[in-house]
């Protein structure tokens, strides 16, 4: 209660114009039986992965219920930023798809899904979420701590890359003395234990700053690289596995409370058929768009299993001692650990 408290008291208010249209929507909501459903970026399916989900969930929720049950959207933040947003679907009837930054305030134990180089493919991350007790763990947690539950891991562009504009990178001793942006503070912790310095910079300012050379390099997936134009400020790709793009679905208690009980499992089909094809769609685009970025002159490298093993030696033990420096227990590690197939 108290990391929710403190996260409040962070949270700016919503403009007054946009609170009051939102609360006349969440209160019609209710009566209607239409859930409002807020995320990130742009609706356009075709560069925003979250907003595939997001349509696809409203198409086939409609469809299994009937129409008795819709799903409203709201993108590009509408209803708020990360906190404004997670305080409203832990507060009101609704849904909202969380980036690491609105899980991270009330629930930071979410960094140890974010551990480098944790899982070889795609295959694997979807057996640690779908299957893994780690992933059970969170989701009991979170629900006990905020009362809040997390409902799909929600796919959102594959697996990060690391690119700059100085040098080609197929070991950490590449790193040394580059200047990265980071996204988090996580980031910042896995760019110094490689010898290179991290500066959290929002992505709205990210090309520019790789433009400039207030930062020479980035980590994204390739998606985000084709969306921000970064391939026109970036020469060199290193497609080293690094983490797994996700965010989160989490609804609220209330709302799911409310749901009788064919409309609840209607909606729970829902959010799991929108996955799979979240997740196909994603993977299926992820050598296409690397080709693309070849075709902009960005110098690609995969790495082999041997300098992967050396990435994974070098950048985990920072993250986990960076991890126990936040206070998360070790058994979160643990636990992840175990599912994802091998030991600390």
């Amino acid at each position: 209660m108290n990391i929710m408290n403190k996260m409040f008291a962070k949270t700016r208010l919503v403009k007054a114009l946009a609170l009051g249209a939102a609360i006349t929507t969440l209160s019609f909501s209710v009566s209607a039986q239409t859930i409002n459903l807020s995320y990130n970026g742009a609706p356009d399916a075709d560069k925003n992965a979250v907003h595939l989900f997001a349509s696809n969930l409203q198409k086939f929720v409609a469809e299994k219920t009937n129409g008795d049950l819709k799903i409203k959207l709201y993108p590009n933040s509408m209803l708020g930023d990360e906190d404004e947003r997670m305080e409203q679907v832990l507060n009101t009837p609704s849904l909202n798809i969380a980036s690491f930054g609105g899980i991270s305030p009330l629930f930071p134990e979410i960094f140890v899904s974010a551990t480098p180089f944790l899982f070889d493919d795609f295959a694997q991350a979807h057996t640690f979420f779908d299957q893994g007790e780690y992933w059970k763990e969170v989701q009991k947690s979170f629900y006990e701590r905020t009362n809040g539950h997390l409902m799909a891991v929600v796919e959102e562009g594959g697996f990060l890359a690391f690119t700059n504009n100085e040098r080609p990178i197929k070991s950490p001793k590449d790193f040394d003395g580059l200047r990265f942006r980071a996204m988090d503070k996580s980031q910042v912790a896995l760019y110094n234990a490689f010898g290179a310095s991290g500066t959290p910079i929002p992505w709205t300012e990210v090309y520019l700053a790789l433009k400039t050379g207030v930062a020479d390099g980035q980590m994204n997936p390739p998606m985000y690289i084709i969306l921000g134009s970064l391939f026109e400020v970036q020469k060199y790709m290193t497609l080293a596995n690094i983490q797994y793009s996700d965010q989160f679905l989490v609804g609220n208690d209330a709302l799911l409370e409310s749901l009788s009980k064919k409309d609840k499992e209607a909606l729970l089909a829902a959010v799991k058929e929108a996955n799979d094809i979240n997740r196909v769609s994603v993977e299926s685009k992820v050598d296409e768009r690397i080709a693309y970025l070849k075709e902009k002159g960005v110098q690609v490298y995969q790495p082999t299993a041997q300098e992967l093993e050396e990435f994974r030696k070098v950048g985990q033990p920072s993250y986990f001692k960076w991890l126990e420096e936040e206070g998360i227990d070790q058994k979160w590690v643990d636990l992840a650990l175990k599912d994802a197939g091998f030991k600390k």
